[in-house]
């Protein structure tokens, strides 16, 4: 659901390293629109406060001291279900990717990534969409070899439009910019993305972007 253009987008960040918090808590208060109303250093921790303070975005570590950040977005998507979950991470393991989509993410950044890259993922994903970092998607796209996957998939019900649709999904692009790419409107990519999770059988754009790199034999 898209956030109220009055209301700051309330933002938990959750990291083992005090220091990577501070810096993100510096560098994220900066930006108008957006508000850090708390910080977090474990999973315990992380699902606490997600429930004390109710945060639209949870900007949220793979590696804490106590589990990982998957398991801390599963306990909060048990109760939290308008919280969004955007991981970041230095890992760009396929393996980690996926486990991070399949716990119910809403996006995966590597550390790397700039600070206008950063807040303008935060608002996205606020607003809705759904982030998978480029650079994780090349390097899922080249270390994701499954020889076990049949040459049927659920990709060939999809139409040529769909496909095209659902590819730059994988490369991370909004509705908007899919749009501008294939000349539609925003509600027109809309309802193609929503004609594909049905014939995927998925809930999530970013569990359709992740299937396309599984599958996709391009």
């Amino acid at each position: 659901m898209s956030q109220p253009e009055s209301r700051p987008i309330r933002l938990l960040i959750v990291d083992d390293h005090k220091v990577v918090r501070l810096g993100l808590h510096t560098l994220l208060s900066r930006h108008a629109g957006i508000e850090v109303v708390g910080e977090a250093g474990t999973m315990a921790a992380a699902v606490e406060e997600t429930a004390r303070l109710q945060p639209d975005v949870v900007l949220m570590d793979v590696r804490l001291p106590d589990g990982n950040g998957f398991e801390a977005c599963r306990q909060i998507r048990k109760s939290q279900l308008e919280t969004r979950v955007l991981f970041l991470t230095s890992f760009a393991d396929e393996e980690i990717v996926l486990e991070s989509i399949d716990a119910g993410g809403d996006g995966y950044l590597l550390k790397e990534i700039d600070e206008e890259n950063l807040v303008r993922a935060v608002r996205n994903v606020a607003a809705g969409q759904s982030i998978l970092d480029p650079a994780v998607t090349r390097r899922v796209l080249e270390h994701v070899k499954n020889p076990d996957t049949p040459s049927t998939t659920k990709l060939d019900s999809l139409s040529p439009q769909e496909r095209r649709v659902l590819a730059l999904v994988a490369e991370g692009k909004t509705n908007k910019e899919i749009g501008a790419v294939l000349g539609l409107s925003d509600k027109t990519v809309k309802n193609y993305l929503s004609n594909t999770l049905d014939k995927l059988q998925l809930t999530r754009r970013s569990q359709a972007a992740a299937y396309f790199v599984q599958h996709s034999s391009k």
